[in-house]
């Protein structure tokens, strides 16, 4: 039997039947929270949590803000890459951004005529005369600046049927409303030459474009004028890619000297 006091707490006879016997450095019963200590330092520890990657919410792929990283400036760097990263294919059914027009950001629509001389595009290209002993593409700036002659310009007059791509150049001193009609009309019988019978032209608002002199000749020709909107040269983009192609092989694939 226990004999009480102090003794008999020291002993271990103070313990009530179903108590644990739980009892500090000193023999004394502990209190709830040591217990409770006691109890979590007999478990196995648990494995380290898996942190959730944070779920992107917004309407923009990989905008949702990312956790911070506290590594120092590799740290930084890193999540700047990661933030700055290419997007992810076009969500939501849009398309990508090499399909949407730069003006507007609507999807291009590109366009062919069903036969040939339905629709014809014509435009002009103005390139800068060389002057004898070559300009400062051959000479460089100082020595072509010296060389350097009023020699005036080139014009390129292009008409390029929609369908078949067919193409008719010519190399003209001006834009004037009489040149431009003038080269309609030996474009139209050029393509009569081969079998195609232009019915509609499409060019820009130049004022060569808007005379009656320019009316008159399409009238007289039969032909349908159309013109493209205000700063959109995209509307007549076959002809301006066209220009393009002499001017990267042919006008400046080399220097020359006159």
């Amino acid at each position: 039997m226990c004999r009480g006091g102090r003794l008999a707490v020291a002993a271990g006879c103070g313990t009530l039947p179903g108590q644990p016997h739980h009892r500090g450095p000193l023999g004394r019963p502990l209190p709830a929270t040591g217990r409770r200590r006691h109890a979590r330092s007999l478990q196995p520890p648990a494995p380290p949590a898996t942190p959730h990657p944070a779920r992107d919410r917004g309407a923009r792929p990989g905008a949702a803000p990312q956790p911070r990283d506290r590594t120092g400036s590799s740290g930084r760097s890193h999540r700047r890459r990661r933030l700055h990263s290419p997007p992810h294919p076009a969500p939501h059914h849009l398309p990508p951004l090499a399909a949407l027009d730069r003006a507007t950001g609507q999807p291009v629509r590109r366009y062919e005529r069903a036969r040939p001389g339905e629709l014809v595009h014509i435009d002009v290209r103005k390139l800068g005369r060389i002057p004898d002993g070559g300009g400062h593409k051959a000479l460089g700036r100082a020595a072509g600046r010296k060389n350097r002659t009023a020699r005036g310009y080139a014009y390129l007059h292009t008409a390029l049927d929609d369908h078949s791509r067919l193409a008719y150049t010519e190399d003209l001193p001006d834009e004037t409303a009489a040149t431009c009609a003038g080269f309609l009309t030996r474009a139209t019988a050029w393509c009569a030459a081969r079998g195609i019978t232009i019915e509609r032209v499409l060019t820009d608002n130049a004022w060569a474009y808007t005379k009656n002199t320019w009316r008159q000749t399409y009238h007289d020709l039969g032909i349908s004028p159309r013109w493209t909107q205000p700063w959109r040269p995209q509307t007549n983009g076959k002809v301006e890619r066209f220009h393009r192609t002499p001017l990267e092989e042919w006008a400046y694939r080399q220097p020359y000297t006159s």
